[in-house]
């Protein structure tokens, strides 16, 4: 498997999201980076978290991994060869006070184990994807739950944004948006990732 190159995230792509923080809902694509030492495996793995900084906020998500090198016009079904489920960890404090200054949210967004991902399973299609629902259990409670359908810039778009943009290539992974729900995380929290009725991961943790 080609090892992980560029971590890019969608924000804001759930409109409910986006309300529940109060931030305006997006008219394009909105694209931040996470260093891809952020991104470790999650599977069974206890997950360091740094406390310290401030309130750690959840946000789970369908990750897409790239399997060929971007050329402007081509497809999602083209170019993703992957489909896993990951958290955006994200220290909230460290963000509300990023975004005041109107600094770049690297600080709040990029440390490390801050973008765990399960195993890639192979991308099904388009159109299979379109509909399907996932969601995060904490401690054994659901307290996300999401549907592709409710994204509001479709993966094509997100690819074409991306690729155009910045650039896409083989090992580059999208995380695509998380729906509303996101809430704080403590250690000793375990979570449970599930993509259409099916675990996808668990982990643990730590400070």
């Amino acid at each position: 498997m080609t090892a992980i190159q560029n971590v890019y995230c969608v924000g804001r792509n759930y409109r409910l999201h986006a309300e529940e923080l109060g931030n305006e809902v997006p008219t394009s694509p909105m694209i931040f980076l996470k260093p891809s030492h952020a991104a470790v495996k999650l599977e069974d793995a206890e997950l360091k978290l740094p406390f310290n900084q401030g309130g750690i906020h959840y946000e789970a998500e369908l990750v897409v991994r790239i399997g060929r090198d971007y050329e402007p016009g081509m497809t999602a079904d083209q170019l993703v060869d992957g489909l896993a489920m990951g958290i955006d960890f994200t220290l909230r404090d460290v963000q509300t006070v990023l975004k005041q200054k109107g600094h770049p949210w690297t600080a709040a967004k990029g440390f490390k184990n801050s973008a765990p991902v399960t195993s890639f399973i192979p991308f099904p299609d388009q159109e299979a994807w379109l509909g399907q629902e996932f969601a995060l259990l904490k401690n054994g409670q659901q307290v996300q739950l999401g549907s592709t359908r409710n994204m509001i810039f479709s993966l094509d778009t997100i690819i074409a944004h991306i690729g155009d943009t910045y650039g896409l290539a083989a090992g580059d992974i999208i995380f695509t948006g998380t729906p509303e729900g996101v809430g704080p995380t403590a250690a000793g929290d375990t979570f449970e990732l599930i993509y259409a009725g099916d675990s996808m991961g668990t982990c643990r943790i730590t400070e």
